[in-house]
């Protein structure tokens, strides 16, 4: 305070708080006053026709200067100040400047700190109250950590009163491994005099379900700087521990699902994956009409459909819950919520009733142990429906939830693509081995020159179908060309490039320009070994770059 001016102390401290006690103006960016409050007129007496369009600066009272260059570049700023009343008087308090910024430009609110709140009655009881009623649990625990002190959420977390759990350790008032947990943390607190924070998953009194805790324990020091007590604390974070166990299994997803090109693996990856973190069953079942690698119909699934069980998992020994073995068929009817969008469902919902009766072999499995809550997730892919994935809830106690319902369809998406490229895989697959095949000789030759037997050998699954190739020519002379190819790659491309270059080499046989075909073998791509036996046993060998000629008393021909 300086001269005979006036501050916050000179406001009666027991009469009520009103909002007129909230001191507040508005100014563009120039300083130009844009608006006053009610308080700002109660404090310094002008009213707002008085100070509206006028500079801020002419109501203060010393520092102009010092305040401005205060605020230059800065986004907020407090200090304090010394304004000038309407009749003269000096004012002096603490004054608190936020830069705004609007659609219509920035502008400065400036609060000034005069207002009072209302006395509470009697002295300490506010302090009762923050602990009785905190939005936390709070427990105070002697040096020998027995609960001194209890608010009323702590005493409903385990159903025991404040005197009752007067005098008793943690791991009385709740036999459980974790609460051994936190009293080892408070040993230290008590060791160390330092703060301890942990977290611990456990069941409270009256849940069915289990709860994430975060549980802080500090130090509680008499004036001295003695400690006499710990104080405990403990926020409940189910959800937010949830939604991280959710993330962390969709991670893991990525990395788990969709290492194999085999519709049958990822489908049991998806099963493997859900349980038993997300569901204590879960089962996929694909259409029939894709086992080959055939196209899937296009949109959601309307009518009966077939579908094979594919996949499954539980957690209980011999799978009970499914009425149908892997690789068997199911038929599903138009009502089944296996037709419909993803769902989560209650055991008694109208829409499982309706399925029980129409399958109530599988409907009497689940009831015998203890389904409560289902799941249903259409396996879809680029538009396409591949099948249905079920997850079912009977150990677990809490029902499936949006949040569940929303990870599995995630889960199942990504499953879903990783199923549709091993279908497409499979179809390529397929279709590459059936042109090969239809490519190669279906019998040898008949031919007098000597006696030829065959064995051919596809490329490995893992490999994928290439361009290997044989033939037995007969050519004039008594003569036979062996043929034996190998176009680079595999696929459909290198079976086609096959039967290309074999065809060639049928038709210079043909016509007796064997020894050209090397021209013929793609720009020298492909590996052409062609051998002509002649009647007295020379062996011709034919190479892209090279012919060898050789003289041997028996032929053979070795090619690796």
């Amino acid at each position: 305070m300086t001269g005979h001016g006036i501050t916050s102390k000179d406001l009666p401290a027991d009469r009520p708080f009103d909002a007129a006690d909230v001191v507040t103006a508005t100014t563009d960016e120039q300083g130009m006053v844009t608006g006053w409050s009610e308080g700002a007129r109660r404090l310094l007496g002008y009213r707002p026709e008085d100070v509206v369009g006028r500079p801020v600066a002419e109501l203060l009272a010393e520092d102009v200067q010092a305040v401005r260059e205060s605020l230059v570049g800065r986004q907020s700023w407090s200090g304090r100040v010394v304004v000038r009343h309407r009749d003269g008087r000096r004012v002096e308090g603490e004054l608190l400047a936020h830069r705004r910024v609007a659609q219509n430009g920035c502008d400065w609110l400036l609060v000034w700190g005069t207002a009072r709140g209302p006395r509470l009655p009697g002295d300490g009881i506010p302090v009762q109250w923050c602990f009785d009623q905190s939005p936390c649990i709070l427990a105070i625990f002697d040096t020998d950590l027995r609960f001194v002190r209890t608010n009323a959420d702590e005493e409903r977390a385990v159903a025991l009163t404040g005197e009752q759990l007067r005098g008793m350790r943690m791991p009385e008032a709740v036999p459980h491994p974790e609460c051994e947990r936190i009293e080892h943390a408070m040993r230290r607190v008590v060791a160390t005099g330092e703060r301890q924070f942990l977290e611990v998953y456990l069941r409270v009194a009256g849940e069915s379900r289990q709860h994430a805790w975060a549980i802080h324990l500090a130090p509680l020091n008499d004036p001295a700087g003695r400690l006499c007590a710990v104080c405990f604390a403990a926020q409940d974070t189910t959800e937010q521990y949830e939604a991280r166990q959710r993330l962390l299994l969709l991670n893991e997803a990525g990395s788990r699902i969709g290492t194999s090109l085999d519709m049958t693996v990822c489908a049991q990856q998806l099963a493997d994956l859900a349980v038993p973190r997300l569901a204590d069953f879960a089962s996929v079942d694909l259409l029939t009409s894709i086992d080959a690698g055939g196209e899937p119909p296009p949109g959601p699934v309307t009518g009966p459909v077939t579908m094979r069980r594919t996949a499954r998992q539980s957690i209980l020994q011999g799978v009970p819950e499914s009425a149908v073995g892997l690789g068997e068929t199911i038929t599903h009817a138009a009502s089944s919520p296996a037709a419909e969008w993803p769902a989560a469902y209650r055991m008694t919902d109208p829409a499982l009733v309706r399925w029980a009766d129409h399958e109530p072999v599988q409907a009497a499995r689940l009831r015998d142990v203890g389904t409560h809550s289902v799941m249903v997730v259409p396996v879809r892919a680029r538009g396409a429906t591949l099948g249905t994935a079920v997850f079912l809830r009977h150990r677990r106690p809490e029902p499936f939830e949006q949040d569940d319902l929303l990870l599995a369809e995630e889960i199942t998406a990504r499953t879903a693509v990783c199923i549709d490229n091993a279908r497409r895989y499979t179809r390529e697959r397929t279709t590459a081995v059936t042109l090969q095949h239809s490519l190669l000789p279906q019998r040898l030759a008949e031919q007098t020159a000597l006696e030829v037997a065959s064995r051919y050998l596809p490329a490995s699954a893992q490999a994928g179908v290439g361009g290997d190739w044989f033939d037995v020519i007969p050519l004039s002379g008594a003569r036979v060309a062996l043929a034996i190819g190998d176009v680079v790659g595999h696929g459909i491309h290198a079976s086609a490039a096959m039967g290309r270059l074999r065809t060639a080499v049928r038709t210079l046989a043909d016509i007796d320009l064997l020894r050209r075909a090397r021209e013929f073998d793609e720009g020298g791509r492909g590996l052409l070994l062609v051998a002509q036996l002649t009647q007295r046993w020379g062996t011709r060998y034919t190479r892209p770059g090279k012919t060898i000629w050789a003289e041997q008393d028996l032929p053979v021909l070795a090619v690796t």
